[in-house]
């Protein structure tokens, strides 16, 4: 299949390279020119010098940026991704972004005759190095059926969750249930290394029971050993928790675990630790 990428950082890179290890052709842009050349000269395929040149005679454009408004300047405008695509092509965007500006883009789409899809993904880096990240989608079913083959490239799991917006609000679950998660892990830790107990015989055994999750099996050894250089980046997870905050003022949600870890991150950021992991919550109790 002809597609593009837009937005090639420590996901789209490797996600666009999957599409092309995948047989598809793909056309990548970057807001730096020197990673999309650089994305073409190690995968083989084509780098264009604007998102709608990009999305020229691409029959599904993906996207993975870093906010609402990155997602508006590469998807809107004259050299915008929907100013170069034909009528009946699809947007699938990757981003973490807010439940509205999805709306608002397929309100846009619909209005061109194009099809559009939010479709936040789970699963870090590493996923996406690995081709084994978590899909989230929101849109309509035929639009769905024609992605779902390609998005397979790059992922173990792709579920349709509902209507636009559906994908992001199920992304804002997953970033809720983590924050919740690392901050308890974050606490036992440090509580296990206080008590003089050996951290890695403790996560042996308290993983093979009901505690067990992928943040103690992963990260629980890292806390203890204070090393945060790598992962998913504290600035990052305070977007997306900044997202879920705003949402959940609207719908009434109440969030008191997500908002204080919220305001733990935001500790960790005054200590310097913007790129650190989110595990780094530790950092806090460990060095108070």
């Amino acid at each position: 299949m002809k597609t593009a990428f837009l937005g090639l950082g420590v996901m789209g890179f490797p996600m666009a390279g999957h599409l092309k290890k995948n047989g598809h052709e793909v056309t990548v842009y970057n807001r730096t020119k020197a990673k999309a050349e650089k994305w073409a000269a190690t995968h083989g395929g084509k780098a264009a010098a604007t998102p709608a040149e990009a999305a020229k005679g691409a029959e599904i454009v993906f996207a993975c940026v870093g906010n609402d408004d990155d997602l508006r300047s590469i998807a809107l405008g004259e050299q915008g991704a929907f100013a170069g695509m034909t009528k009946g092509a699809l947007f699938v965007d990757h981003t973490t972004a807010s439940a509205n500006v999805a709306r608002e883009l397929a309100e846009v789409a619909a209005g061109k005759g194009l099809r559009f899809l939010d479709a936040p993904v789970s699963g870090g880096q590493a996923g996406a190095e690995n081709g084994k990240l978590t899909v989230m989608v929101g849109g309509e079913q035929a639009a769905f059926d024609q992605a779902k083959p390609v998005i397979d490239s790059y992922a173990r799991a792709c579920v349709l969750l509902g209507a636009v917006g559906s994908g992001q609000l199920a992304k804002m679950v997953n970033q809720i249930c983590i924050a919740g998660l690392v901050q308890a892990l974050a606490e036992g830790m440090n509580f296990a290394v206080k008590a003089g107990l050996d951290p890695a015989k403790l996560v042996e055994t308290i993983s093979k029971g009901a505690a067990q999750s992928w943040q103690m099996e992963n990260r629980a050894m890292t806390m203890v050993q204070d090393k945060f250089e790598f992962g998913f980046a504290v600035d990052w997870m305070r977007k997306d928790l900044g997202i879920c905050l705003e949402e959940a003022k609207r719908n009434g949600a109440r969030l008191p675990v997500t908002a204080l870890v919220d305001q733990f991150y935001a500790q960790v950021q005054q200590r310097g630790g913007n790129r650190w992991d989110t595990s780094s919550l530790i950092h806090l109790l460990a060095h108070s």
